[in-house]
């Protein structure tokens, strides 16, 4: 019976969780329960459970995490103050002659934006009012339409500053370290996060090449379904458009260059580099004047709001990982993978395998939190680079946002796409996407170094 208990506990929280109660009571009530029915029983090692408040204690102190407040407060604000609006409109005009320009510009701003706010939320919502109906104006197949915006908003997981980056970091720091006491190493090493920010320039930089790869492909091979703008609808690109062109991206690029410069070279931690960007982001509310009372209320309370789940979360996620390794759960996670055919390898595959599929009924922040602590520690055992396995994590976790029937991305823009776009169209535009970020992840398998060159050279 006792060995049974970790695989009854998880199975139970994945039912309550389909009920529709919320993530963090899911996780840390369910896990309660079956804490006290083991104590019961004398199934249940009381220890764990001891180490409870320490462990919240924890969370609350933890440095690193300051950071997701001040990224949120940054993204909020930059939603606020039109710069997605002024990208959107400009970038438009300067792709609009070319067949698929209009789509290669949405993901050029879902880029930048995603480099300077990383809210898939604000991003989709954002370009899905703006964009999606120009789009469906200028005769775009309804499906590559949605599925650009989807897709596009959701380079904020994988693009720096990220925040699925930030609470990866801190959640692989652990299990890295849990990992350590494993093998009977005492070693103060973490996983930086700023390392995993610039492990995943270069894969998403390459993401962002593959969505622009397939908008040309489609406009070669699918013309009429992404027209140009008629030239008499364009502007002429004289010096004045390209004054406003340089005055639309020297805002968002210079936040970007502020945040990650500061990481990149040293100067500041990613908390430190978390409120730059938050005062930067300030900075051009005011500059778009967009600063005001009211403005900065509703920024603070949706922060706060954001803030707050995620911690509660974060929390629910802590007792659940506690009492899944009261019952032994970590040991048979480890004995199970390490048995597996094909070693590491092997390992990996599953280990990506249940994650994505995970990515169609859970948001990236459970599988972060209630995956990733079972066996991140087994993998980093095994010799894996922790830099790696998080980007590799990280663009698994991408695919939760756009695959049905749960992915975010999707509730998001039907939420603001006009009646004639059907919720079929948009799981059908997605599709191919999904496709480009599975290939991602197999070149990261395959090329390892897309992850670990820029931070090996940075730091050497």
């Amino acid at each position: 019976m006792a060995e049974l208990m970790p695989l009854l506990l998880f199975l139970a929280v994945g039912a309550v969780l389909l009920l529709g109660y919320p993530v963090a009571l899911s996780l840390g009530g369910t896990a309660l329960v079956f804490a006290f029915i083991g104590e019961w029983f004398g199934l249940f090692d009381h220890a764990f459970i001891e180490a409870l408040p320490n462990r919240i204690y924890g969370v609350m102190t933890n440095q690193t995490l300051i950071a997701v407040p001040l990224f949120v407060f940054m993204g909020v604000m930059l939603e606020r103050s039109r710069v997605a609006e002024n990208l959107l409109d400009t970038m438009a005009l300067l792709f609009g002659p070319m067949r698929g320009g209009l789509g290669i510009s949405v993901t050029v701003v879902g880029m930048l934006l995603a480099a300077s706010t990383g809210i898939v939320g604000a991003t989709v919502v954002t370009m899905g009012l703006l964009s999606l109906p120009t789009m469906l104006r200028r005769n775009y197949d309804p499906s590559v339409a949605a599925g650009t915006i989807c897709a596009s908003g959701t380079l904020g997981q994988i693009i720096p500053p990220s925040i699925v980056l930030v609470l990866l970091g801190d959640v692989l720091s652990a299990a890295y370290q849990q990992a350590q006491l494993d093998m009977g190493i005492f070693s103060p090493d973490t996983v930086s996060v700023g390392d995993l920010f610039i492990g995943a320039l270069i894969p998403g930089l390459l993401l962002v090449g593959a969505y622009i790869g397939y908008m040309v492909g489609v406009a070669i091979f699918r013309p009429a379904a992404v027209p140009a703008i008629p030239a008499a609808e364009r502007p002429e690109h004289d010096w004045r458009f390209w004054l406003r062109v340089v005055r639309v991206l020297l805002p968002p690029f210079g936040l970007i260059v502020a945040v990650l410069g500061s990481i990149l070279y040293g100067i500041a931690t990613p908390t430190e580099a978390a409120s730059v960007g938050a005062v930067g982001a300030l900075l051009l509310a005011a500059f778009q004047r967009q600063l005001n009372l009211r403005t900065l209320t509703a920024v603070v309370r949706q922060t706060t709001v954001v803030t707050s789940m995620v911690f509660l979360i974060f929390i629910g996620a802590a007792v659940f990982s506690l009492v899944f390794r009261g019952f032994g759960g970590d040991e048979a996670v480890t004995d199970f993978l390490t048995n597996l055919p094909g070693g590491v390898v092997g390992a990996v595959a599953l280990v990506m395998l249940v994650m994505f599929l995970l990515g169609f009924i859970l948001d990236f922040i459970e599988i972060t939190f209630v995956v990733v602590p079972i066996v991140g520690p087994v993998l980093l055992a095994m010799g894996l680079d922790p830099v790696w396995l998080g980007v590799m994590i990280a663009i698994n976790l991408q695919t939760s946002f756009l695959t049905p029937p749960f992915g975010f991305s999707l509730f998001y823009l039907r939420g603001v796409a006009p009646p004639e776009v059907t919720t079929p169209q948009i799981y059908r535009g997605v599709l191919p996407f999904i496709v480009l970020q599975l290939l991602m992840l197999a070149a990261l398998a395959l090329f390892p170094g897309l992850a670990t060159w820029l931070p090996d050279a940075v730091y050497s």
